[in-house]
């Protein structure tokens, strides 16, 4: 017996995805948390203690209420010269316009250049801000000169502020993209090509492929991965919302139906072991404390409407469609539903869907991602919908978290807030719906040659390991956080383990996954899988019904049930 588990922790692609990612992400702990910037503490104590007191004598959060939150958030463990180095090390190529270039290697004197064309763009929206926070801070004194006890002054403070803070936003995006000095990220993306070729090969030699057969393809590979985020880097593409994914998998489809993909490739083509290895360090992102902070309305919102809609997609799509493929069906129903990629890669291999019904649901989801996150928020503004209700919508019904991240904060600081908030509620249910679909598939939709159900232990074998993974990572990164206490958590998990390392690494992870999508993938094959579009209408149904449903619980809840609650937001 102890031979047998030992075999299956060694040489399965889901344990091992657990292995590397618990290996990153207590590789990521010991360097940050160690990285205590000087002073943090009393920094912490001294903001805390004037936000208290402002806290007490409005009902709003004042200028200076802003001010200390900032002042907290600046201090970042990625400011620090290791956590530096690491998130230079694992980020993507950068942002460019004009020459691609640009996206690896920018000189001094080109830096010097743009720096002064950035810091002009910077100086009006900074003046601007500057402006808006005069007038923020005199519609809040003549409010305190009636001491907040008039609701007509406090609404107008309380607008004067958030113009102020979208203003705050814009400036300090603005300040971002004046470059410090000349860069050269070339040897940055050879070192973390070479990481990842040793600790993805590393895993693949107890499953049985050499490193000569794994090492060339994964460079081929990760060669496109790089395209993809150049692509993607690129002003214009950017203002689009047209991401890596999409580039990754258009990419791998061209090569591969047409000259066709190499053998020698597709070794490395790996798509589920880098997903769910990134899907195991995604679990490091949600944390327990942040979920708790939004409270009922956002579970609600995330764990009412999202089985509901999985359930009936899947039951008209059965029902209604037909849809020749169960595993198809329930694996577009999951993508739709949860959060897109992530879901269907662990929803298709709780089903054992084909790879051409993966790529499918994937390809689907992206797509409707990047449409609904330009026109989402376009639509809320021009109806006036407010921004906490606005953000949930778009919390619940948008697939990607990235792209819920970028759609909120186009509304504003709330809408950011409570969107991410819900949507990281809702990618706990990753690792729910797999085990349930597992459960399903193991006792009711399968059977044997000899037309018996299979028995309970069919559900282990079928249940996706990695979101054991998942959950445990999400588990310890919650209790170091709750911990070291929510300011430390935003410095040194947030922007030192997080955004400075795990979630750099997830994104390479996941491009390598959707470039070794499209290269396995044939057109015709594909093609296949449309049975008259039935898929494409399943979308579309679920879509609707979620985006129908998803809004009229983010009411009932934030508004009707749970007013108190959206007024402390």
């Amino acid at each position: 017996m102890a031979v047998q588990k030992k075999s299956e922790f060694l040489t399965t692609e889901d344990w091992w995805a657990i292995w590397i990612g618990f290996f990153l992400i207590i590789l990521g702990l010991i360097i940050f948390l160690n990285q205590k910037p000087d002073g943090m503490d009393e920094a912490f104590s001294r903001a805390n203690t004037i936000m208290l007191e402002e806290s007490k004598k409005s009902p709003f959060k004042t200028v200076e209420w802003f001010i200390q939150n900032d002042s907290k958030e600046s201090i970042k463990a990625t400011n620090e010269p290791i956590g530096e180095f690491l998130q230079n090390l694992t980020s993507k190529p950068r942002n460019w316009s004009s020459n691609p270039l640009h996206a690896f290697y920018l000189s001094d004197d080109a830096a010097k250049e743009k720096s002064m064309i950035a810091k002009e763009k910077y100086d009006m929206v900074a003046l601007e801000a500057e402006q808006l926070k005069s007038a923020a801070l005199e519609s809040q004194a003549i409010a305190a000169r009636y001491s907040f006890e008039d609701s007509d002054l406090n609404e107008n403070a309380r607008n004067n502020i958030e113009s102020w803070r979208a203003a705050h936003r814009e400036s300090s995006a603005a300040k971002k993209k004046i470059p410090k000095s000349g860069y050269n990220n070339f040897l940055y993306i050879v070192v973390i090509a070479v990481f990842l070729a040793f600790v993805f090969g590393f895993g693949l030699r107890f499953m049985g492929l050499s490193y000569s057969e794994f090492i060339g393809g994964f460079f081929f590979i990760l060669f496109l991965a790089v395209i993809s985020y150049l692509i993607e880097g690129q002003s214009v593409m950017k203002e689009y919302g047209l991401g890596y994914a999409l580039w990754a998998i258009v990419i791998g489809l061209i090569i591969s139906n047409t000259v066709g993909t190499p053998k020698w490739v597709m070794n490395a083509a790996q798509t589920e072991y880098y997903i769910k290895t990134g899907l195991v360090l995604l679990g490091a992102e949600i944390l327990f404390g942040k979920i708790i902070q939004i409270g009922l309305p956002g579970l609600m919102v995330a764990w009412i409407v999202t089985p509901v809609v999985i359930i009936g997609s899947f039951i008209f799509g059965k029902r209604v469609l037909k849809v020749a493929s169960d595993k198809l069906n329930i694996t577009m129903s999951a993508a739709m539903s949860v959060c897109g990629v992530s879901a269907a890669i662990a929803t298709a291999a709780a089903c054992k869907a084909k790879k051409e019904e993966l790529t499918l649901a994937v390809g689907l989801s992206l797509i409707f991602t990047a449409i609904m996150m330009v026109l989402m928020p376009m639509f809320i503004k021009a109806v006036g919908m407010t921004e906490i209700l606005g953000g949930a919508w778009m919390g619940g019904v948008i697939d990607s978290t990235g792209a819920v991240a970028a759609a909120g904060a186009f509304l504003g600081e709330k809408a950011l807030y409570v969107s991410a908030t819900i949507k990281m509620i809702q990618n706990i249910l990753i690792g729910v719906v797999a085990f349930f679909v597992a459960v399903y598939w193991a006792l009711k939709m399968e059977q044997k040659e000899d037309g018996t159900k299979p028995n309970a232990m069919e559900i282990w074998y079928r249940f996706p390991k990695f979101v054991i993974g998942f959950a445990v990572a999400s588990i310890l990164a919650s209790v170091i956080a709750s911990i070291i206490g929510n300011d430390a958590s935003y410095t040194l998990i947030d922007n030192g383990l997080l955004r400075g390392f795990t979630k750099n690494l997830r994104g390479w992870m996941f491009c390598l996954a959707f470039v070794s999508i499209g290269l396995s993938t044939n057109f015709k094959e594909l093609s296949e899988q449309f049975s008259g579009g039935k898929p494409f209408i399943l979308y579309i149904f679920g879509q609707s019904f979620n985006l129908f449903l998803t809004l009229l619980i983010a009411w009932l809840a934030f508004y009707i049930i749970f007013p108190h609650i959206t007024e402390l937001i």
